[in-house]
């Protein structure tokens, strides 16, 4: 059975900035045919490579890559909060082969994980419960500095090289992007007191977690109103990543200097790395064809969004059992 692909945007936002409703309705009808596929393809284990936003990875040590062989939702904006089913033997067997492969990855058996798993996660399977086993891979999109954009598809290959045998039906899963530059601090330009919280590992109240995710929801509003505080989505980058995904050319993105993602797309562009990843897993596996990809900028979720799905060419039915 071959392998086959998810990969969706996320945004905290939804359900509480939300676009008029026709274009929620728009979009969640493109959650629903991706989670349609996700079920009908089984899989008997998720691989999601996923970013952090400061939750789970601060800077007492920010590595660029990390497999979780166990992990739990801090539930940030209102998600399940708890541990995730997470399959230990295979992440292992993932960052033996990413290391033996020249990827360096950590390995967490403890890894905290926040929306940019979850929420993701639960657009294709419901809910935590109905989870299949999993493997979080963190891939860091927002912690400067970062490496050049092509190890995400190294570290994505060889995903694809531990999980792409017959025994078992595996979905991968990328999570992020596209362009969008919301307000998430950075070290550089962090005045003592942020800097001391994206350095220092501490519990978060829920008091403060909801004053944080407040300031986010009104951030959204103000850019959707037409606040030129923030930089706006870029619809001709998102395109751009869409087409090279699609038609296998990862190299046209992934080459490029990490400036070019942050100019095109904005600082959380760099987000794209976990659909590079996934695509490079699906990869290994040959030509490929996207099944499915739906897209709309949608300033009150601080996203240009994207949904596709994809799966080994000529075996467009290995979707469904």
């Amino acid at each position: 059975m071959p392998l086959a692909l998810c990969a969706t945007s996320h945004s905290p936002l939804l359900g509480r900035n939300d676009p008029p409703a026709e274009v929620r309705r728009e979009v969640e009808a493109a959650l629903a045919r991706a989670g349609g596929f996700a079920r009908d393809f089984d899989p008997e284990l998720v691989v999601v490579f996923g970013p952090d936003h400061y939750n789970g990875f601060l800077y007492e040590v920010m590595p660029p890559f990390c497999v979780g062989a166990a992990a739990t939702s801090v539930g940030d904006y209102g998600l399940p909060a708890g541990p995730l089913p997470v399959d230990r033997d295979a992440a292992h067997r993932l960052a033996r082969e990413a290391l033996a492969s020249g990827v360096d990855v950590a390995v967490s058996e403890d890894m905290r994980v926040d929306h940019g798993f979850v929420q993701t996660l639960l657009f294709l399977f419901g809910s935590v419960e109905e989870l299949p086993p999993v493997v979080p891979v963190f891939v860091n999109c927002v912690a400067e500095p970062l490496g050049p954009a092509v190890r995400a598809r190294l570290l994505g290959e060889a995903a694809g090289r531990a999980f792409g045998g017959p025994e078992r039906r595996v979905l991968v899963v990328g999570s992020g992007g596209l362009s969008h530059d919301p307000p998430v601090p950075r070290l550089a330009e962090a005045p003592p007191e942020v800097a001391e919280r994206l350095t220092r590992r501490r519990e978060v109240g829920p008091g403060e977690r909801a004053e944080r995710e407040a300031r986010t929801a009104a951030a959204a509003a103000a850019f959707a109103a037409g606040s030129t505080d923030y930089r706006e989505l870029n619809p001709e980058f998102d395109a751009l990543v869409l087409d090279a995904l699609a038609s296998g050319d990862l190299a046209a993105i992934d080459s490029r200097p990490n400036e070019w993602f942050v100019r095109e797309g904005g600082h959380s562009a760099h987000e794209v790395r976990t659909w590079i990843a996934a695509y490079a897993a699906l990869s290994t596996q040959g030509a490929y064809e996207v099944v499915e990809s739906y897209y709309r900028p949608v300033k009150e979720w601080f996203a240009g969004f994207a949904v596709t799905t994809a799966v080994s060419r000529g075996h467009k039915d290995g979707a469904r059992r």
